[in-house]
């Protein structure tokens, strides 16, 4: 049996701290918890875990300051996970930027948090490579580090509207139905919670934009992204 994996979380919560403890036994993981900022960035530079969840709202010092911290150091390629409450959009941006791995927002299960941890970890174990873009418009989708941005900007994504959102783009033009989706992206690092695609959709397009010309309904059979020449023809650019 391989030695098991090391977690840090940072997380002055008690319930959730313990709730995340029993997950990690349950799970096969070893994990240690500090309470505060300061003292979790000592943990990390001192244990260097196998990967670190850290929450944005800590006593001593905040989350996103014990990231860049922990991104601006030695110990930098260390992947990581913001946790935020739902209100907290700008943090999440921020984290990303900072070099984040991914997030989870508030409240959360823990048995998705350790299917995002599994996912990351499993993407630390691919050799360097160049990262791999999908583009449409004015959108990139860094498929290497679950990214989505409008340009320079990042939009925060869930790890599900990131698999359908890949998904619709590797069959762009192509129609698929909803239960191709949920199969497929069951298959791939993503994990559906919510088996109803329609809403994941719908959060898809809130964030795409109030016009969001690339998804298109497919009445009674599914959903397919737009090639550009049809986005063109639609809204006459």
């Amino acid at each position: 049996m391989g030695k098991k994996k090391r977690l840090l979380l940072l997380e002055d919560e008690k319930d959730i701290a313990a709730l995340v403890k029993l997950q990690a036994e349950i799970s096969g993981y070893k994990l240690h918890v500090e309470v505060d900022g300061i003292n979790g960035y000592q943990a990390a530079v001192r244990d260097q875990p196998d990967l670190i969840i850290i929450d944005v709202m800590l006593p001593g010092q905040n989350g996103l300051d014990v990231c860049r911290k922990i991104k601006n150091s030695a110990i930098k390629s260390i992947p990581i996970i913001i946790l935020s409450g739902k209100g907290e959009e700008l943090d999440i941006i921020l984290g990303l930027e900072l070099g984040a791995d991914d997030y989870v927002t508030k409240p959360f299960s823990p048995k998705v948090l350790f299917s995002r941890i599994k996912a990351v970890l499993r993407r630390g174990k691919e050799p360097e490579k160049s990262p791999q873009e999908l583009h449409f418009g004015p959108f990139t989708l860094e498929v290497d580090r679950y990214v989505l941005r409008k340009d320079a900007a990042v939009i925060p994504i869930t790890l599900s509207e990131f698999g359908i959102l890949k998904r619709l783009l590797l069959s762009q033009g192509k129609v698929l139905t909803r239960n191709e989706l949920l199969n497929d992206i069951n298959n791939d690092d993503a994990f559906i919670v919510d088996r109803n695609i329609d809403v994941h959709i719908a959060a898809l397009r809130k964030k795409l934009g109030p016009k969001c010309p690339w998804i298109e309904t497919v009445r009674g059979v599914g959903y397919r992204l737009k090639d550009a020449a049809q986005v063109e023809e639609k809204t006459g650019s």
